[in-house]
């Protein structure tokens, strides 16, 4: 009998089957120094082997209503387009002087034309130039696998490849200049779990 060849499509196909069959999940605690549950943490972990990742391929929203940004905290990886809709009943000029993106909307009503590109990781800085109480913080990410924390402190990372990890909290109460906080990850078939202690200013 002659042969059948293999093509490379069912090769990648069935490669990836294979990846996502292996693939875990971590669950992440966050706390700050007195043992509180810390929400809109960013959780992310780093791949240590080089591998490449999967690419961005979907647009943010924060949008503006009610005179604040919507949501407060945003996670994105690097590469990620963000749209700045204003739902408001007034204008508003949004920007950001942070060195990771420095830009600005001048003074709008509904959605820009065009959407802002992240491209490298950091922490950016959302503001107002009409309102001064208006805040927003957006942590840029170099890994496709990140979470944010709910109310009770809690995130979830999913679909991680076994392998070994770097995995970082950050919480934009940590004081100016401070780092996310660190612990290494290393991950099989099964889903593991971590948690952190953040020393917050509040």
């Amino acid at each position: 009998m002659r042969a059948v060849p293999i093509s490379a499509a069912l090769i990648f196909v069935s490669a990836l089957a294979i990846q996502s069959a292996l693939a875990a999940s971590v669950s992440v605690q966050v706390t700050n120094a007195a043992g509180q549950p810390l929400a809109d943490a960013a959780v992310y972990a780093e791949p240590l082997s080089g591998q490449a990742v999967p690419k961005p391929n979907k647009m943010l929203e924060i949008e503006q209503k009610g005179r604040k940004f919507l949501p407060l905290v945003s996670v994105v990886q690097a590469g990620t387009d963000i749209s700045f809709p204003n739902n408001d009943t007034v204008r508003h000029h949004v920007y950001s002087l942070s060195p990771t993106k420095v830009f600005e909307l001048k003074l709008y009503s509904g959605t820009p034309g065009k959407p802002v590109n992240f491209e490298k990781p950091g922490t950016v800085v959302l503001g107002c130039n009409i309102h001064d109480t208006m805040v927003a913080y957006i942590h840029i990410v170099n890994t496709p696998w990140f979470a944010k924390t709910d109310a009770a402190g809690r995130a979830k990372l999913e679909g991680l490849p076994p392998g070994k990890y770097q995995l970082k909290a950050w919480h934009f109460n940590l004081p100016l200049g401070a780092q996310a906080a660190e612990q290494p990850l290393s991950l099989a078939a099964d889903d593991g779990s971590a948690s952190f202690r953040l020393n917050t200013k509040n």
